[in-house]
């Protein structure tokens, strides 16, 4: 149910007539009313009565005390509080805006102690003589008489009205404070349970969105944790694969060791052939240049054969030469 900030409703009842009045309260004068709150909050000792006398005492000093009652005034007062605690510690995740509410910064400064004597201190009311009580209409006793004549009770019953004194009217306003203290108190035990009702499932639907969380990143944590393994897996035969690629790379690096030892051989082998060609063709050389003048057809015959063989020899090396490069 929402309560207006500055309308109240005040009824007094009595045992057959329901009497109900309504006063908004203008800003100025929800102003006043917490000034003189945290001014005087000395009065709220917590002792018998002293809160009801204490709001007396406020509404009597704002020319309030014909138009709200006590108990409006501290309902006021706790709803005002219960509604800066709600903007100024929201719950979580719920998003508040204290500027709304015209009188968040005067709560605040009330909450904080900023408005400590910034009103007057009044004193506490202790009678009915100083303030104006919406009191109950007093019960009347209808008694018949016992001893009345049967012609009196034959026209009709004597009804004697006895009106209560100040001690009737005392108990009854005492009795009226104690169902007004005790309704504020199941009131406040109800808020309190409201409240406290309100927090636990708040808390519930928090964890149950945690829980989904949770199971939302188990699930996320289980698709990767599958990946990470197929991954893991397409590793392993890589190494695996690679190592064997390894080994052949050894075994064909070995090979061509081995071949390359060979076609050494076969290049110290040519070398060795070719020089000894040079040094036969060098003996030729000389031995043609002694022969040249004194037997010139045979030398040219013989020069001849040797050249041709030599030529032969020096192909067949070259040819054997380019053959191994090629390896």
């Amino acid at each position: 149910m929402e309560i207006n900030d500055h309308a109240y409703t005040s009824t007094t009842y009595d045992k057959f007539t329901p009497v109900e009045f309504t006063y908004k309260m203008s800003t100025n004068e929800v102003e006043d009313l917490v000034k003189l709150r945290v001014s005087n909050k000395y009065l709220f000792s917590g002792r018998r009565n002293t809160s009801m006398w204490a709001w007396r005492a406020i509404l009597k000093h704002m020319g309030l005390e014909h138009k709200m009652t006590h108990n409006q005034a501290s309902k006021k007062w706790e709803n005002m509080k219960k509604r800066y605690k709600g903007l100024k510690n929201p719950p979580e995740g719920m998003k508040v805006f204290p500027d709304a509410w015209p009188h968040f910064n005067l709560m605040d400064d009330a909450m904080e102690g900023r408005l400590e004597g910034s009103a007057p201190i009044l004193k506490a009311i202790s009678t009915n003589d100083d303030y104006p009580i919406i009191s109950k209409p007093k019960r009347r006793k209808l008694s018949m008489a016992p001893d009345s004549p049967p012609v009196l009770l034959a026209a009709g019953p004597e009804i004697e009205v006895s009106l209560n004194g100040d001690e009737d009217e005392e108990a009854a306003e005492e009795s009226s404070w104690e169902m007004d203290r005790a309704i504020q108190e199941m009131d406040h035990g109800r808020d309190m349970l409201d409240n406290e009702r309100r927090v636990m499932e708040r808390e519930k639907r928090v964890m149950e969105r945690e829980k989904q969380v949770v199971e939302r990143e188990q699930l996320v944590l289980q698709r990767e944790r599958a990946t990470l393994d197929r991954e893991v897996a397409a590793l392993d035969r890589d190494r695996a694969s690679l190592e064997r690629e390894r080994a052949t790379m050894e075994r064909e690096k070995a090979v061509m060791e081995r071949e390359r030892v060979l076609v050494d051989k076969d290049r110290d082998v040519v070398s060795r052939d070719r020089l000894a060609l040079e040094k036969e063709k060098a003996l030729l050389d000389r031995l043609s240049t002694t022969r040249e003048r004194t037997e010139e057809v045979t030398e040219d015959g013989s020069s001849g054969k040797d050249s041709t063989v030599t030529d032969r020899k020096e192909q067949f090396l070259n040819l054997f030469e380019k053959l191994i490069e090629n390896l």
